[in-house]
This record gives C-alpha cells, sequence and structure tokens, in this order.
C-alpha cells in the first residue's frame, strides 16, 4: 500500500505530471504499425514451414530482436506495477493509460514484422512469451520516487536498444520501424526525467538517494527472459547494448540533465549516496573499458587466424 509521504509527493508532482503529459500529447506522432510491415513478403506455416535460412538477420541481430519483443511483451505486468504505485486517477491515471497504449503498439508491429519476414524461429518466440509473461514483472514495490528514477533510466536504455538493433539488422525496414519505436521510448524518457527534476527541486536528498540506489541496482526489465544473460552478453559483444552504451548514453546524459552532481544542500546520506554514485562511474567505466579491450583482442586473433 503507498504510504502517506508518497501520496503526498504524488501529490505535489501531479501539476507536473499534468503538463508533461500535455507536452508529450503534443509531440507524440500518431502511427500505424501496420504501415511499417512488410505483408507482400508473408507466407503461410503450414504450407512452408519455418527454416533458419529464411531469416534475413544475423544470429546477434535475431537475438537483439527477440529479447526486444519479449521485454514489450510483459506490458500487462508494467502496466500493473505502474497502475499500483501511479494510481488510475488525475494525470497520473491518464499517464499510465497512456503509456500503456503506446507500449503496446511496440510489441505488435515488432511481432508482425518478425512473423512477414520470418525473422526468427515464431515457436521459439511464442514458448518465450509464455514463459516471459508467466514469469512477470515485479519492481519490489518501488517508492514512487524509486520508480520514476528507475523508469527514467530504463525507458532511455530501451530506445538505445532499439535503435542500435535497428541499425545492426542491416534491413531498412527494420531499422525504420525500431527507429519509429525508439522515438516512442525517448518522449517516455523525458516525461520520466522530468518528474525527476522536479522532485528534485521538492525533496532533493530524498531524491538524489533514489537515482543512487536505482542507478546502483539497475537491471532491464528483460532480465526475466530465459537464458538472458547469455543472450545479453552476444547483444554486449556485438555492441548493441553493452556497458560503454549504459554508461556514455543512458547514465552520464541523465545525470547532467539533474545537475546531480552540483546539487547543494543535501543532507549526509545524500552526500554519501552521491559519493557513492562517483565511485560507481568510475568503476563502470572501467569495467566497460576492459571488456572493449577484450572485445577487440579478440576481434584482431579472429582476424590474425582467418588471415593466416
Amino acid at each position: 500500500m503507498t504510504s502517506t509521504p508518497d501520496i503526498n509527493l504524488l501529490h505535489e508532482l501531479e501539476p507536473v505530471a499534468a503538463a508533461n503529459l500535455n507536452r508529450h500529447l503534443d509531440l507524440a506522432t500518431e502511427w500505424m504499425p501496420h504501415e511499417y510491415v512488410p505483408w507482400s513478403q508473408g507466407r503461410d506455416f503450414d504450407t512452408l514451414p519455418w527454416d533458419p535460412e529464411q531469416s534475413r538477420l544475423s544470429d546477434v541481430a535475431q537475438i537483439a530482436f527477440e529479447v526486444n519483443l519479449l521485454t514489450e511483451d510483459n506490458l500487462p505486468s508494467y502496466h500493473r506495477e505502474i497502475a499500483t504505485i501511479f494510481g488510475r486517477d488525475s494525470a497520473w491515471g491518464a499517464w499510465v493509460h497512456r503509456w500503456t497504449a503506446e507500449e503496446g503498439r511496440h510489441s505488435i508491429v515488432m511481432r508482425d514484422y518478425l512473423m512477414v519476414t520470418r525473422g526468427v524461429d515464431p515457436v521459439g518466440l511464442e514458448r518465450g512469451r509464455m514463459h516471459q509473461m508467466q514469469k512477470g514483472f515485479d519492481s519490489g514495490d518501488k517508492t514512487p520516487l524509486r520508480t520514476i528514477a528507475y523508469v527514467s533510466f530504463q525507458e532511455l536504455a530501451t530506445r538505445i536498444s532499439h535503435r542500435n538493433t535497428g541499425r545492426f539488422t542491416q534491413d531498412p525496414i527494420a531499422e525504420k520501424l525500431l527507429t519509429r519505436v525508439a522515438a516512442d521510448e525517448n518522449l517516455h524518457m523525458i516525461f520520466y526525467r522530468n518528474l525527476v527534476s522536479a522532485a528534485l527541486e521538492i525533496t532533493p536528498s530524498e531524491t538524489v538517494q533514489a537515482i543512487a540506489e536505482e542507478l546502483m541496482t539497475f537491471q532491464m526489465p528483460g532480465t526475466g527472459i530465459e537464458n538472458f544473460e547469455t543472450k545479453a552478453k552476444r547483444i554486449a559483444k556485438a555492441g548493441i547494448y553493452n556497458l560503454r552504451n549504459h554508461h556514455d548514453d543512458v547514465v552520464t546524459p541523465l545525470l547532467r540533465h539533474w545537475r546531480f552532481f552540483e546539487l547543494t544542500g543535501l543532507d549526509a546520506p545524500a552526500e554519501q549516496a552521491r559519493e557513492n554514485v562517483g565511485h560507481y562511474l568510475t568503476a563502470l567505466d572501467g569495467l566497460a573499458r576492459r571488456y572493449e579491450e577484450k572485445y577487440a583482442a579478440a576481434g584482431q586473433d579472429t582476424l590474425a587466424a582467418t588471415s593466416a
């Protein structure tokens, strides 16, 4: 159950949520999933069963596309989480429903594309969907502050993942589709990012601690996907989404926008949390560099072996 301090904060942030909902509605472009799918390429699976050779996507592009779609598939769980935390009234409720409707389009268009182009094994994809949705998603009873901090990072990370997957497919149709999806995710991120900015003005110390907690324990919502760690390693090695992307393209720009390391007047726990974030970013950058060197060395070894 949402506590009284949380309810009070949501009430204080409601005008900001309303303003940013209106901003979102002004900027959001209506688009139709069916217009992004090459329907003329479709064939019946009962007369022509799926075969790996039919996919125009590389193995790692298939993995990234599948992971992105299965992440989107858990929408009922995500809706339950944010509806429970934000409620269904006022601007908060309007945002919850609008966000859910927009996210629903993502899974529709991505699945239609993959089925029509035979991009992935349809049986494996459906089994993965069943596994993911039966497992569900549980945020662990996050507070509203922690929730808006988490989804700021998560929406931007999702945007980067979709955008890079589209580029990696080397298919103009898939890239156009995923660029469209990524544009939605960017608008979602801006909504939450602006709420965090407002929360920093209302309760700076508590918000700094929430940002720190979510940043240093961050996990993508797709972690429950079957064999996620193995798939994530393949995606990271290909450069679609890895620690360098996370550090440079997600964490750093958000902290800069919030002027995280320039805030003043914080209490002692918040100052300690901010110091911990500084150490964390240094470690994250170092780990990303080591992985880059490892992948570069592996690539050189492969090239040398091929040339020998």
